[in-house]
């Protein structure tokens, strides 16, 4: 996620390159056989659909961008007066597309960033992590990813039951006689997890006096209002003085409202997760590169923004990509779950 963070603040090809390398390096060593792990190839695909649909708006709607290398040009289609600033079609420059290109890779490594850590990250283990306060928000986002991994599998397993039966499993006939069968599954797991999950005692909360539901509603949403207001002054010049305060006052009133709220939630941990210096390592590598490529993009801002006009060839900065290569250290330091490193088994196709 960290890595993700890092993403937004460069659009440099080279360093987004390396991020997607360095993501992609930890994930191959260190992945499980699990149904899980086969969500990084989905991210994988949709930040490539999502990267072409950018140049494809690029080339049909133009760009703001001007430029003078012309590369082909489309018929355009007159609009009325309302609709000034917007054309279809015209003429198309590699600046413009440059520029598409380095804002459609930027997106396109944030969701492979988010892709590893849905193929790496436990659920459970990221649900005991989680403060008595948000546990009930934290069950409902782990059980949403853990259903997003068993809908992947579902799909491959139901396309390859049509090829065998000779149907198509492409198209639009395709996705409907696929999709169906897919949600009706989704359904009665919920229904099944939710009827479990009631006879486990899951969402009974305590009796907590009114006067500390009111200060726990205070110092929440006080600290929130901190945190954004001084994540907005660190963002603009002028708030350079009052925002990193304002952001740490927010960050201490949102904890402590955190830790008043788990009031509600008492529960008890099974074999709790312990907080070894192997956590410390993996944690820390990712915010080192993410506070390192933001201080680089304060500090040199035309090497992780290279301009397109006029369109010059990207370098690749030194000590930001120094910084990258802080990331490989979970894929040595992190222990490797049993079958590490294989790929996922094959879903088994109906006989």
């Amino acid at each position: 996620m960290s890595l993700g963070t890092a993403a937004t603040r460069t659009t440099n090809p080279l360093l987004l390159a390396l991020l997607i390398a360095v993501s992609a390096y930890v994930v191959a060593t260190h992945r499980s056989p699990a149904p899980s792990s086969r969500s990084y190839t989905a991210f994988a695909r949709l930040a490539l659909a999502v990267l072409a649909v950018r140049l494809f708006f690029a080339v049909a709607l133009g760009s703001p961008i001007p430029g003078t290398h012309t590369l082909f040009t489309l018929p355009e289609v007159p609009l009325p007066h309302w609709a000034q600033g917007i054309r279809l079609g015209g003429k198309v420059t590699a600046e413009a597309l440059v520029f598409a290109a380095y804002d459609g890779l930027k997106l396109a490594t944030l969701l492979i960033c988010v892709g590893a850590a849905n193929a790496l990250a436990s659920p459970s283990r990221l649900l005991k992590s989680l403060p008595g306060a948000l546990y009930e928000t934290g069950v409902a986002v782990v059980v949403a990813l853990t259903f997003a991994p068993h809908l992947i599998a579902d799909v491959q397993r139901l396309r390859a039951a049509r090829r065998l039966r000779g149907r198509p499993d492409r198209g639009v006939r395709g996705l409907l006689q696929v999709g169906l069968p897919v949600l009706e599954g989704a359904l009665e797991r919920s229904v099944a997890l939710a009827a479990a999950m009631e006879s486990r005692g899951y969402g009974r909360t305590a009796d907590v006096p009114a006067r500390i539901r009111r200060t726990t509603a205070a110092l929440t949403l006080g600290g929130l209002l901190g945190v954004c207001a001084g994540t907005y002054g660190l963002l603009t010049a002028a708030g350079g003085t009052y925002g990193l305060p304002v952001l740490c006052a927010g960050v201490a009133a949102a904890v402590a409202g955190l830790r008043l709220g788990g009031r509600r939630s008492p529960r008890t941990r099974y074999r709790p997760d312990a907080w070894d210096v192997r956590a410390w390592l993996v944690v820390g590598s990712g915010v080192a590169v993410a506070v390192l490529l933001t201080l680089a993009s304060a500090r040199d801002p035309q090497a992780l923004h290279p301009g397109v006009v006029p369109l010059v060839a990207p370098t690749l900065p030194l000590w930001p990509a120094l910084a990258i290569l802080l990331a490989l250290l979970p894929a040595f330091v992190a222990p490797r779950p049993a079958g590490a490193g294989r790929a996922p088994e094959p879903t088994k196709e109906p006989s």
